[in-house]
């Protein structure tokens, strides 16, 4: 859960050979800024009387009439002062060398804005009176009050955000003002509980959620211009895998660490089940009778918020068919289509600067046709970077018409078949031994924080250990293509009462393979990530219906991970791994029925875990060939 800005120092940071020229790029942008824009500072007020601060920078050139563009955040606005200018405006520069009227505002709450804050504010579809609020309702009045009060406009407005200003975005197309013209929710929070930044269904984020929670989750008893709590260094212990282990329950997060000054936390810990808590929190239900163009934004290796986008796209789609409601994913982490090339990420180049063809192909013109009337409004339902062959792809629906279902079957001797199992004279089953005092690492050094392209990173770590169970092809005689999303359906037992799925689909490359990564080391048998994804078995059949397992009994665990728009080459593998840790990237299970929240250490313990392959028991996953 970064911001625009963060993303955009990580990108540089994974880019340090172009860092001279990307300062002086900056600073020759800053200086165009405040050469054309001039900045005014307002307290907006609300119906319920409370002010928020925004920033708006004006063109200079008055001979034109200009579009608003809006940018709500929790992250700040600075930096503060009427004559402190930012050093770009917009989504990318393009758009101040364009010419719009650029307003930034601290929501409710956060930074230089009164009022009080509430994480991902829960939607209020029937109001009780006339100055009940919501996130929907702020952003009425902040676009009502702008057009009053802000000349040189042409009575338009579009609305864009990151991550958490991608919530704030979507909040926004609820009960749009009527100038709300064009939104564009990027990588935006959907739900906190069924696959957003801190749960994946149900399984709870540890490494993200700690880090985020230790700075942003202090509270702002009154206005500051910044903030004034850092992130957790990590001084006693740099290794996050010891770190994290170390720690024990979650409940000693809040006693050795965070003393009671991170409300958030402590709430999640209440609120160990989906429940009305997380509910309210849920955007999808309320995104109905979409007015506004959307353009919604994603990134296939997004470890944030790869879910919201997908998700948004998809309520829209369902409740308001009428709407011009598109969906673009490219090969990107959090944000990282905003700033950098998007030639690679982690150690896989995709030979494309993919993020500069977003911005110059797709961003631009989606604002400027509907906010400008410049250019085609039209534009393919769906634009996806096909990872694998690296080239993007038009479709007309998402997923594409033309794909046709495949299911891959977990099989004997280690394999993955297209066909369903046959009965077997052998134990129609694999197992491993999963033990919570030596999980199974998300990444192979293991750092203190969620690494942003874990979602892209070689597998062979894992394949080796014994607590994973691996599948896979033999040579693909020709190319095959996945798309859509891919519905996993296990039978399992566990010796426990409780226990994590986490299923992985990966590309296994050639022992011959040629090519290099980004780091120059060897790209053969390089088994790179393509989706992997957990759920804590208690919600199998249903995210506010945990149950126990019956120790040692076959029982089915069904869920769905996010879309993939993937290639397996022809000459490589496709593998399946399977396993119930995946730390500490996921808390934890202590493998027997208690509130993990509130676990004891006496409540780990190892469980003997199978994954069943008969025909009366199969396990596998049931995914979407595209026809090449």
């Amino acid at each position: 859960m970064t911001s625009v800005r963060s993303s955009r120092l990580l990108i540089a940071a994974l880019a340090a050979s172009v860092l001279l020229p990307a300062a002086t790029a900056v600073a020759e942008e800053a200086s165009y800024v405040q050469a054309n824009y001039t900045k005014y500072e307002f307290l907006i007020p609300m119906r319920d009387g409370v002010r928020l601060f925004t920033a708006v920078y004006v063109p200079k050139d008055r001979a034109k009439l200009y579009p608003v563009m809006l940018n709500r955040t929790p992250y700040g606005v600075a930096p503060y002062g009427a004559d402190a200018y930012r050093s770009e405006l917009g989504p990318s520069p393009l758009f101040s060398r364009d010419g719009y009227i650029f307003a930034y505002q601290d929501v409710r709450g956060r930074y230089m804005s009164e009022g009080e804050y509430v994480n991902m504010r829960p939607h209020r579809p029937i109001k009780t009176d006339a100055v009940e609020v919501d996130e929907s309702t702020d952003t009425y009045d902040t676009i009502d009050w702008l057009l009053k009060n802000v000349g040189g406009h042409n009575g338009k407005v579009g609305q864009w955000g990151i991550s958490y200003p991608g919530f704030y975005t979507s909040m926004g197309m609820i009960d749009a003002h009527p100038a709300l013209k064009a939104s564009s929710p990027q990588a935006p929070i959907a739900d906190w509980f069924a696959g957003d930044d801190w749960h994946h269904n149900g399984a709870f984020f540890l490494a993200h959620a700690f880090n985020f929670m230790s700075s942003f989750g202090h509270p702002r008893p009154e206005p500051v211009k910044r903030n004034a709590f850092d992130r957790y260094m990590y001084n006693d212990k740099p290794d996050g895998y010891a770190f994290f282990l170390d720690l024990g329950p979650l409940s000693n997060a809040d006693s050795r660490h965070f003393k009671g000054d991170v409300p958030f936390w402590n709430e999640m810990m209440k609120h160990a089940d989906y429940d009305d808590f997380w509910k309210a929190r849920d955007i999808r239900p309320h995104l109905k009778n979409v007015k506004p163009a959307v353009l919604n934004v994603g990134g296939w290796y997004d470890a944030e918020n790869l879910f919201g986008p997908l998700e948004t796209y998809r309520a829209v789609e369902a409740s308001s068919p009428k709407a011009t409601n598109v969906l673009v994913m490219g090969p990107w982490l959090h944000g990282g289509w905003a700033g950098g090339d998007g030639a690679s990420l982690g150690p896989i180049a995709f030979n494309s600067k993919t993020a500069e063809y977003y911005r110059e192909q797709i961003e631009s013109p989606f604002f400027q046709a509907h906010l400008k009337g410049e250019g085609d409004a039209d534009a393919p339902e769906a634009r996806v970077f096909e990872t694998g062959t690296n080239q993007w792809r038009s479709f007309d629906a998402w997923p594409p018409k033309a794909a046709k279902p495949k299911t891959l079957h977990l099989a004997a001797e280690g394999r993955v078949s297209f066909t369903p199992p046959e009965p077997s004279t052998g134990p129609a089953y694999d197992e491993f031994v999963s033990d919570p005092a030596k999980p199974v690492p998300f990444i192979e050094a293991v750092s203190n924080r969620m690494t942003g392209d874990y979602m892209i990173q070689d597998q062979r770590f894992a394949s080796r250990r014994p607590d994973v169970l691996v599948y896979q092809t033999e040579p693909l005689a020709e190319d095959l293509t996945l798309v859509g999303p891919i519905r996993v359906k296990l039978h399992v037992s566990t010796s426990g009462t409780d226990s994590d799925w986490i299923v992985k689909l990966v590309d296994v490359f050639p022992d011959d393979h040629a090519g290099q990564t980004t780091e120059g080391t060897p790209l053969a048998s390089f088994q790179g990530l393509v989706r992997g994804d957990v759920i804590r078995g208690r919600y199998r059949d249903g995210l506010g219906s945990p149950e126990a397992f019956a120790p040692n009994q076959p029982t089915a665990v069904s869920f769905t991970m996010q879309d993939v728009a993937h290639t397996f080459r022809s000459g490589h593998r496709l593998m399946i791994q399977v396993q119930s840790t995946w730390f500490p990237l996921v808390d934890r299970n202590p493998q027997k029925f208690v509130d993990v929240y509130s676990a004891r250490p006496e409540d780990f313990q190892k469980a003997v875990q199978r994954v069943f392959r008969e025909p009366a028991a199969p396990s596998r996953l049931e995914v979407l060939e595209l026809p090449r």
